[in-house]
């Protein structure tokens, strides 16, 4: 095997691992406070694949561009959907909550299929003229990729760690019942949660779009890579999410020097299976799961 093939194969774990990270941030963010795992958050992700598409269609801007609108516009549908469904049944059990997810991302995609369609859709058509770097060929899109993902991880740390509503996040996720008896206004910390990993599943999208063809079940395939990488760095903790992130994404590209890339996605779900037994609580020692 040639040095070449194995540091394409880390720069591509790099690539996928930051997608991965900023779904499995919102993941964690939510099963921390809102104490729920929202299987529609790959879904998600694919809306504001393809709200970055009407920008770019609408528009003609980059992809890059695109994100804010993106961003926008599927946190008002999280938002509404979690006003109208989720806030009904935050009082119940959480399977209830978590099926209730599972109907939203069936509604949600079958929703995408009937507007945009089922075909595959390109936010720029033609050939990309890849930047080589000695026998390494790299996409443009992959620059945008990672450090878009670098800047809003490093935006989300200083929101946690220097806004009043940062650190009411990270009490309510630590001990919500404490919290709350402390004065935090629950609802407004859920909303923020709903703002954050909405805005992050929808720039994960919108890259996952730049690097790959956008289709309806996108979001779905990644899915269980997400809830592994969240699982892997201790659900709950949003800085667990960004180590799991990218250890599942180098992971599974690396895995292809030994298996055919089809099965790639079964060593995502083989390094859920060890975790859970060997760790339930994670690297970064989050919530049993």
């Amino acid at each position: 095997m040639e040095f070449a093939e194995i540091i394409r194969l880390l720069i591509h774990g790099v690539v996928l691992g930051s997608i991965l990270t900023l779904g499995a941030i919102g993941l964690s963010l939510q099963y921390g406070i809102l104490r729920f795992a929202n299987f529609a958050h790959g879904d998600v992700m694919t809306l504001g694949a393809y709200f970055g598409l009407f920008a770019i269609t609408a528009s003609g801007v980059q992809a890059w561009a695109a994100m804010p609108f993106a961003m926008l516009m599927t946190f008002l549908v999280a938002l509404a959907i979690d006003q109208t469904l989720y806030k009904r049944l935050r009082s119940t059990q959480p399977i209830i909550l978590l099926i209730a997810s599972v109907g939203i991302a069936f509604m949600m995609r079958s929703a995408i299929s009937l507007v945009w369609g089922p075909d595959n859709h390109v936010y720029q058509a033609g050939i990309q003229m890849p930047v080589k770097v000695g026998d390494i060929r790299i996409k443009p899109a992959w620059f945008m990729i990672v450090g878009g993902a670098a800047v809003l991880v490093l935006a989300l740390h200083l929101f946690l760690q220097r806004t009043k509503v940062g650190k009411a996040m990270r009490a309510m996720s630590d001990n919500r019942d404490l919290a709350q008896v402390s004065g935090i206004a629950v609802e407004r910390v859920i909303i923020w949660t709903w703002a954050i990993s909405a805005a992050l599943a929808a720039a994960a999208g919108v890259m996952l779009g730049m690097d790959t063809q956008l289709n309806p079940i996108m979001g779905w395939k990644l899915l269980l890579p997400i809830f592994a990488a969240a699982i892997l760095g201790g659900i709950g903790k949003p800085y667990g999410a960004i180590a799991g992130g990218l250890t599942i994404g180098i992971v599974q590209e690396m895995s292809t020097l030994a298996i055919a890339p089809a099965y790639k996605p079964a060593i995502a779900f083989g390094l859920m299976v060890i975790i859970l037994i060997w760790r339930p609580t994670g690297l970064f020692s989050g919530r049993s799961t």
